[in-house]
């Protein structure tokens, strides 16, 4: 027996090494069934080059919990190691069997998946002792048996073992001895080995008999050792990627499209994404792309290989030109996975463009659940929005589909207004602004369906692309302004008309959260005779702060509306002429003081028309400060006596709660007070 220590480059490098070389203590699982299936893979590959004469078929990994020793057994049956190999591989830390390995056996490389040496010390993370009992292929080697407990000391000594490879005897820590429990073992073997090349064994399989689990003669093989990616697209069918996808994901819903990467140059990549059904709530499941290396699972965090929008998809990805650090568990930046990101994109890209190509009626038919994935990705990846442009769908109201190029076409003549611009018209709901969408259909325009998560962002994309196309929504303004084609008519209405009306009018406006404008115009006699906008510019903030933290000041506002009161409705004439007729009287001696004072005003301004400000006597100006405080009372006498006036006034409240009904607006007790004084105007 010898006894020594174990060659690291500084004495406290061990201890970090057992404590933070992996993140997850659950990972030591993982690297020491890798090395298992390294060494089997290597006594594969030394056979098929004869340069190992024995059976080299069916070998197997076996992983074994005993919870009475307290040890979680790891065996093979592959190439094993002479105690030299055991001084060499084991007692330098970080100097890799399998790096030497690949470079002796160049073409079989991508069948080895250790990298670094470093794997073996992660069973230190969870063990008081490790050891290691191995016998090489080699004809006439001793078996040895290495014990390590954790610190540099060693001993390696002869020992007997019948056939050859090697057992990690892992003695669990006291306070990790929930990894001996079957559960734990059997989640983590299916989690991090489940596709690898060798079939790993864990216990006999188990059936129900006589009310209750027992164990039967058949191995218990975790893994499918030749995983669905691994396979020739041209040899599988639709139903072999929708079993797959159900074994990945056995609580989603049936994806909407599958595509299977091949690349064997400039590197090599294979996998199968997945475009799964989203439901319409903003819900970005990312994390659901599995990361493997040589199918040995690395990770589920893609966000470095795969582009941002398509950390959306799930499915696999499998490339052992990956670069990975000591751990495997992050990707370190290089050039190399911003070429597999840059494929990877254009072969999504591509494999849509053919969908939409050879069955752009499937491809309709999934459109509204497709399209979060390819406006995410024309908003965040400049080189996909290029290659997108030509399938990237509008769907309107009568839930008919056309390309941008189509739909530009579609609405060119009748929807460009007197600036050149095409006005674009769309709406979010069809149920809630029925009364805008039939306006427009009515004037021969065709208004857009956009409902989606991201159509707001995508809106602003497309202006952006182009100065020249402007998207409204049909409740952005009247319909005479949505599409203007000429200039509009002004009402006929004087100021002072239409102060006194707007004074009316505010007095029954609803008064708590949103912010309401009373604007005046002549909308035709035929037109409603109130009618309620929404601010284009606040919406729009609005509903992007909702998904950008950074724009919270805009979530925090009420929204803006724009009260429109049509002059030429008859009921709008008769509120205008009611009222002049029952305060005519009333106002009047404030109109006339009104007018006195402006006079008196006026006057001061005459004489000092050609003064610098400075020039202008202290007097005047103090004069005319008085003069502006007299008119602010007077006015704010005239809007309470008009204000008065207005709540009163049973058809102002009417017209107002029929357009905040039409807009959903009007509820609780507003709904209530309308309905009571509905049946009153009607009796």
């Amino acid at each position: 027996m010898t006894t020594g220590k174990i060659g690291v480059s500084t004495q406290n490098l061990f201890p970090i090494i057992k404590k933070f070389l992996y993140s997850d203590h659950e990972i030591f699982l993982r690297e020491i069934v890798s090395n298992a299936v390294d060494a089997t893979q290597k006594l594969k590959v030394l056979a098929s080059s004869g340069e190992f004469k024995g059976d080299a078929t069916g070998l197997k990994v076996r992983v074994k919990a005993d919870k009475a020793a307290g040890t979680l057994t790891v065996s093979d049956s592959g190439i094993g190691m002479t105690e030299e190999e055991v001084e060499k591989y084991i007692n330098q830390i970080a100097f890799s069997g399998a790096e030497e390995f690949l470079e002796k056996h160049k073409d079989d490389a991508a069948t080895i998946i250790g990298h670094f040496g470093l794997g073996f010390y992660s069973a230190f993370m969870v063990c008081d002792k490790v050891e290691i009992v191995t016998r090489s292929y080699k004809e006439g080697a001793q078996a040895v048996k290495w014990t390590g407990e954790g610190d540099t000391e060693y001993t390696l000594e002869p020992t007997e073992k019948a056939e050859r490879g090697t057992d990690i005897i892992m003695h669990l820590a006291e306070d990790e001895k929930d990894f001996l429990e079957e559960g734990k073992v059997q989640e983590l073997l299916t989690k991090y080995c489940k596709f690898l090349p060798v079939e790993i064994v864990f216990g006999k399989k188990k059936e129900w008999k006589d009310g209750k689990y027992v164990e039967t003669e058949e191995d218990n093989v975790v893994n499918d050792t030749n995983p669905l990616w691994k396979c020739k697209p041209a040899e599988l069918k639709e139903e072999d990627y929708l079993k797959f996808y159900r074994e990945l994901y056995p609580m989603g819903q049936d994806p909407l499209f599958h595509i299977h990467l091949n690349v064997d140059y400039p590197f090599n990549l294979t996998g199968i994404l997945y475009f799964p059904k989203i439901d319409n709530k903003f819900e970005i499941q990312k994390n659901k792309i599995q990361l493997y290396c040589n199918q040995v699972y690395v990770s589920d965090s893609v966000e470095g290989i795969v582009p941002e929008f398509l950390t959306l998809l799930h499915g696999v990805i499998d490339s052992p030109d990956i670069p990975l650090n000591v751990s495997r568990s992050y990707l370190q930046s290089d050039r190399n996975v911003k070429k597999i990101s840059s494929h990877i994109t254009k072969k999504v890209a591509d494999s849509l463009t053919d969908i939409f190509k050879n069955s752009r009626e499937e491809y309709e038919k999934k459109w509204d659940d497709l399209k979060i994935f390819i406006q995410y990705g024309m908003l965040t990846d400049e080189k996909f929005a290029e290659r997108a442009k030509d399938i990237v769908l509008l769907k309107n109201t009568d839930g008919k589909y056309f390309t941008l190029e189509e739909y530009e076409n579609l609405i060119k003549a009748n929807q460009t207004d007197k600036d050149k611009n095409v006005v674009y018209l769309y709406a979010t709901d069809k149920e809630e602004q029925y009364t805008y969408i039939q306006a427009a259909k009515e004037r021969g325009y065709d208004v857009l369906l956009m409902d989606g998560q991201l159509d707001t962002h995508f809106i602003n994309h497309l202006e952006a692309k182009d100065s020249n196309h402007r998207f409204l929504r049909v409740d952005s303004d009247v319909i005479e302004k949505l599409i203007q084609k000429e200039e509009i008519r002004a009402t006929a209405w004087t100021e002072e008309e239409q102060e006194e009306m707007r004074s009316v009018f505010e007095a029954q406006i609803p008064k708590k959260g949103n912010l309401y404008l009373v604007n005046f115009e002549a909308l035709g006699e035929g037109a409603e005779p109130v009618v309620i906008t929404r601010s284009e510019f606040i919406r729009r903030m609005k509903e992007m702060s909702a998904m950008n933290p950074g724009m919270g000041f805009y979530g925090q506002m009420g929204d803006q509306f724009t009260l429109v009161v049509n002059t030429e409705h008859r009921l709008v004439k008769s509120i205008l002429k009611d009222e002049q007729q029952a305060l005519g009287e009333k106002l009047k001696p404030i109109v006339e003081q009104v007018k006195e004072i402006e006079g008196k005003r006026d006057e001061i301004d005459a004489l000092n028309k050609d003064k610098k400000e400075e020039e202008i006597p202290q007097v005047d100006k103090d004069r005319k400060k008085e003069y502006g405080e007299q008119l602010e009372q007077l006015r704010k006498e005239k809007q309470a006596v008009l204000e008065e006036y207005g709540k009163e006034n049973k058809i102002v409240g009417q017209l107002i709660d029929l357009a905040l009904l039409a807009n959903g607006l009007l509820k609780g007790e507003a709904l209530n007070r309308f309905v009571k004084r509905s049946v009153e105007l009607i009796g």
